[in-house]
Order: structure tokens, then C-alpha cells, then sequence
């Protein structure tokens, strides 16, 4: 089984509540060989969100095969 694309409605719904990253601390992993979500899109997303970024080797399962790179990343976000 696949992940099916993401639906239009995902990018165009209005929102009905602040969404939390706005008031929260984020943290984002870049997968620099993932082909799911471009690598550049995912740095962009993780500048606008204003998130602490760490990037990795891996693809978008990055968390199989790189986990010490997302426990590094949990246990920092855990800390701050």
C-alpha cells in the first residue's frame, strides 16, 4: 500500500483555530534523499514555521534509517 497524494483541501480549508506552531517551539528533520516531500520544501516549511532544523541522510522513512538523528532531535526539543 502507498500513501495516496495529499487532497487540494489540505492547502485551501481555513483554519478555526491558531494553529500551534505559531505560540509553540518547533523542531522539523529535513530527509535530504526524501522523494515523498522535496527536501527544499521541507527546509522551506521549516522556516516558516520558525522550527529549530536538523537535517539528515535518509529518505522520507529517515526515522528507519537514521533514528539516532530523530532521538538527537526529540531529546533536544525535549530539553528546550
Amino acid at each position: 500500500m502507498t500513501q495516496p497524494p495529499t487532497g487540494v483541501a489540505t492547502f485551501t480549508s481555513k483554519l478555526s483555530v491558531e494553529p500551534a506552531w505559531k505560540t509553540i517551539p518547533s523542531w522539523y528533520l529535513v530527509a535530504r534523499q526524501d522523494r515523498a516531500i522535496a527536501p527544499d520544501l521541507e527546509r522551506f516549511m521549516a522556516r516558516r514555521i520558525g522550527a529549530d532544523t536538523t537535517e539528515a541522510n535518509g529518505s522520507h522513512a529517515v526515522y528507519i534509517s537514521h533514528p539516532e538523528a530523530v532521538v538527537r532531535l526529540i531529546e533536544q526539543a525535549a530539553r528546550a
